[in-house]
């Protein structure tokens, strides 16, 4: 197992007929927390959804989590995102049952059968986002940001090896971006790899990290100076 979690080279990244990006070399390591910034319609999104099978890699080769982007078939889709936590920035809960049965709702899909272990993992990550008490709730009954902590919750649910956090905090106010950030970070801390895609500039110097940019077609990183 190599240190390296996702790795690009010369890869072009096409919505549909149009290419978005071109020439994309990347490369990031295990433990790493990277952003990607962009202005809307640069690639982001797309650049996204390639590396975790939405988008098919046509030209150049890549990796992810162990998998060949460019022979990923349809088939092996779910087991590349079992490997992989998506956080979305429209949270994607189911609105017709509960917290708890979002996240037990995953764990079958994703093959669990014990009651037990599923309840006991369902704890564990609501305990590590600071949303233990909300399991009863409905999405509905949560504020944006308590949302995205579950959101969260459920991309740690079958400990992944990367987390793919599109634009978290591009539905949330600045003071609940920052909390939804805090809790990002203390999962970095505990050893996650996480790429984050993301327009909100504060949070990037408040938390400075590595940061990739898309624009004019390309991706390179960005060298931060000191503010």
């Amino acid at each position: 197992m190599s240190d390296t979690i996702l790795e690009l080279k010369n890869a072009a990244i096409f919505q549909k007929d149009s290419l978005v990006l071109n020439e994309v070399n990347l490369e990031v390591k295990k433990g790493e927390f990277v952003y990607l910034i962009g202005k809307t319609g640069s690639g982001k999104s797309s650049f996204m959804k390639t590396l975790y099978g939405d988008l098919p890699l046509r030209e150049g080769t890549g990796s992810i989590v162990d998998f060949d982007l460019t022979k990923l078939r349809e088939k092996k889709i779910p087991f590349l995102r079992r490997k992989l936590g998506i956080v979305f920035q429209d949270f994607k809960l189911l609105p017709d049952r509960n917290i708890n049965n979002n996240l037990s709702f995953v764990l079958r899909a994703t093959g669990w059968k014990d009651a037990q272990k599923m309840k006991l993992k369902i704890e564990d990550v609501l305990g590590k986002v600071g949303m233990k008490t909300k399991g009863f709730k409905f999405p509905h009954q949560l504020s944006g940001g308590e949302q995205q902590r579950v959101a969260i919750a459920r991309a740690l649910l079958n400990d992944p090896e990367l987390i793919l956090a599109d634009e978290p905090t591009g539905n949330l106010d600045p003071q609940t971006s920052v909390e939804v950030m805090k809790v990002l970070q203390e999962i970095h801390k505990s050893g996650r790899t996480i790429l984050m895609a993301t327009h909100d500039y504060a949070l990037i110097l408040k938390y400075p990290s590595k940061t990739l940019k898309c624009d004019g077609n390309k991706i390179f990183e960005v060298v931060q100076r000191a503010v």
